[in-house]
């Protein structure tokens, strides 16, 4: 398994729970959900969390990224961590919606991924980063 973190802190070392276990456990600070569970269970407690995992079951399976969305619209601004089926292809719009590590399941070349990050200066769509699309650089 691969581990890449974009974060300059320490990675969090506390195991995640469950979703339903995180419900009845108010000291977690860690949980995962798995693909199909609401993201939005988690908005009244983002304060205390400090890592979020998102199962990525297939890459062709997209709810993860909409979870990360939600999230991130939402204020959280823990780690946010995609684990399972992750590929090379998929990593630039798992940044581009907000997850901030990925743990894949086949290995991921750090160089290959850095190389996929900056391959294209420009974006079309406005996201969850911070990057400005084109259109809005033309056009102020």
């Amino acid at each position: 398994m691969t581990l890449l973190r974009f974060r300059d802190d320490a990675a969090h070392e506390e195991p995640q729970v469950t979703l339903d276990a995180f419900l009845s456990q108010p000291e977690a600070t860690a949980v995962r959900l798995e693909s199909g569970e609401d993201a939005r269970a988690l908005l009244p407690y983002l304060d205390r969390l400090q890592l979020i995992e998102i199962a990525i079951p297939k890459f062709r399976d997209g709810r993860g990224y909409s979870a990360a969305a939600i999230l991130r619209e939402a204020g959280y601004t823990g780690e946010l961590r995609a684990q399972g089926d992750v590929l090379l292809d998929q990593v630039v719009f798992l940044r581009r919606c907000g997850f901030d590590a990925l743990s894949s399941e086949a290995p991921l070349d750090e160089a290959a991924v850095a190389e996929a990050l900056h391959r294209f200066p420009g974006v079309y769509q406005k996201a969850i980063d911070d990057r400005r699309p084109v259109w809005a650089l033309r056009h102020g």
